[in-house]
């Protein structure tokens, strides 16, 4: 049995109630825990020697919309190239998440070389809301601020949830799946105005085809044709 297998063994023990999921895959180790539980878990997690996670690594924020969804699943050979990337198919995976979103922490144990992922699926995608970590891992700060920047994840407890990456009054969350590729405003300086204005984005969106140029025997004759 893997050190990983043991860890597993150990964690399910210890927090039966509060997890929902235990998966060792690909020498990784993902929990997904009860939001109501978060705290305690975590708690436990860096406080309890046979775990002693001292470390966070990172917090980020994941939007699941569109998993499972895949425009490029065949089961057969098409001659129709990269149009089937353009006309969406819409093929949904049997695995595919029902929770919109989700928190996830990595955290490493210095002192037993673990690494460890905790999910915490948010249940409500009107409401998205789960404790802070601040008050055990400090540096969860900025993580926190960057998810509620780019997801609109709110943190409840943090002493100072602010944007970090996008600008003043900037409206929406850039890295929700529905949030539009081209934005939503665009900024230019205005020479009369003197001062940077915010106008609707002007650019249009457009799917781009990648062009494949072959040269096999179905192009001699036309080119034959062109030079003779």
């Amino acid at each position: 049995m893997t050190d990983l297998s043991v860890l597993c063994t150990q964690i399910q023990a210890r927090f039966t109630s509060a997890l929902t999921s235990a998966v060792l895959a690909n020498d990784e180790l993902t929990i997904e825990v009860l939001p109501e539980h978060l705290l305690t878990l975590c708690q436990s997690l860096r406080d309890e020697t046979e775990f002693d996670f001292n470390l966070l690594l990172d917090v980020c924020g994941v939007d699941y919309l569109h998993y499972g969804l895949s425009d490029w699943e065949t089961e057969t050979a098409t001659a129709a190239g990269f149009s089937r990337g353009v006309t969406a198919m819409n093929i949904r995976d049997e695995s595919a998440k029902t929770n919109r979103f989700a928190v996830v922490y990595h955290l490493l144990s210095l002192t037993h070389g673990h690494r460890l992922r905790v999910r915490v699926n948010l249940p409500n995608d009107r409401e998205l809301m789960v404790d802070s970590v601040m008050s055990i891992w400090p540096s969860a700060n900025w993580f926190e601020r960057e998810a509620f920047d780019l997801f609109g994840i709110l943190f409840r407890g943090h002493p100072d949830l602010r944007r970090l990456l996008t600008d003043y009054g900037f409206i929406g969350h850039p890295f929700r799946k529905d949030f539009p590729m081209i934005g939503k405003v665009e900024a230019r300086y205005d020479a009369k105005l003197k001062r940077v204005i915010y106008e609707p984005v002007s650019i249009e969106a457009r799917v781009l085809e990648p062009k494949v140029i072959r040269r096999d025997n179905r192009y001699l004759q036309d080119e034959g044709q062109n030079h003779g």
